[in-house]
């Protein structure tokens, strides 16, 4: 099921100076999230295995199924909205995976986003949403119960979480045109092909053509860039939002929500 993967030479510049231990496997087949026999073939690949457990009372009963395993004593690795890339500490050393879906993508946009999981590994921050938010996800949850079923409430969930990340990495990708050229072309490359579509977002809202939790996917993703984001997204962009963490994500769906009533 994983094997390791050769890095570019940046990319494994970027893991010997962020995370040195982490091991960089290619999937045979794609995921959301692995089941726990599946997971438990990292034992062939690395030294250990830590199962993260949260509180199940940080979920509202209307919480999809899959988080409600999340929460358990199982190893679970990956969940929706992972993408072509996830990472985890749950094993040491630490994992990135490459999933099989990236086969046909540019290789530069793969190193990249290999490069960015390493950074994250790095970090000292939850590996999903649901460590970020904590208790306070079920009061994300009820500022937006009125306009969001349980499946877009994850994404919205999903995306300010990417929001926050990105405030953190992005001030690594700005410095690396000098030592990683190619993975910093790379960065800009995709903020540029963002732009384009944030600029079109705020029609598309409008006109319904854009749901608010896709919206909300979308602009996100466009902060670990330094994109400009539109309203009511722009107020993630912020120091404050990297000072108080959850606290300013609730506090923001909060007004937002209560604007749109």
């Amino acid at each position: 099921m994983f094997s390791e993967r050769r890095l570019t030479d940046e990319c494994s510049a970027v893991r010997d100076a962020y995370a040195p231990d982490a091991l960089v496997l290619n999937c045979d087949r794609d995921f959301e999230t692995l089941d726990p026999a599946v997971a438990e073939e990292l034992l062939l690949v690395t030294d250990s295995v830590d199962p993260i457990s949260y509180d199940g009372d940080w979920l509202p009963p209307s919480a999809p199924e899959l988080l409600g395993r999340y929460v358990g004593g199982d190893l679970t690795i990956g969940m929706p909205g992972d993408g072509g890339v996830a990472w985890t500490r749950q094993t040491s050393p630490p994992c990135v995976f490459v999933k099989p879906r990236l086969e046909t993508s540019p290789d530069p946009f793969v190193a990249f986003l290999v490069a960015e999981a390493l950074v994250e590994v790095s970090l000292d921050e939850p590996e999903h949403f649901l460590g970020f938010f904590g208790e306070r996800y079920r009061d994300l949850v009820g500022a937006t119960d009125a306009r969001l079923d349980p499946t877009d409430q994850y994404q919205l969930a999903a995306a300010l979480y990417d929001a926050y990340l990105g405030l953190r990495t992005r001030r690594e990708f700005a410095d690396w045109a000098d030592d990683y050229p190619d993975l910093h072309a790379a960065w800009a490359d995709t903020g540029e092909r963002l732009t384009p579509r944030l600029d079109d977002l705020p029609t598309e809202m409008a006109q319904g053509r854009t749901a608010f939790a896709a919206a909300a996917e979308l602009a996100c993703s466009g902060v670990k860039h330094g994109l400009d984001l539109p309203a009511p997204f722009a107020a993630l962009d912020t120091d404050a939002y990297l000072q108080y963490g959850a606290d300013y994500a609730v506090q923001w769906a909060e007004t937002t929500f209560e604007k749109m009533e």
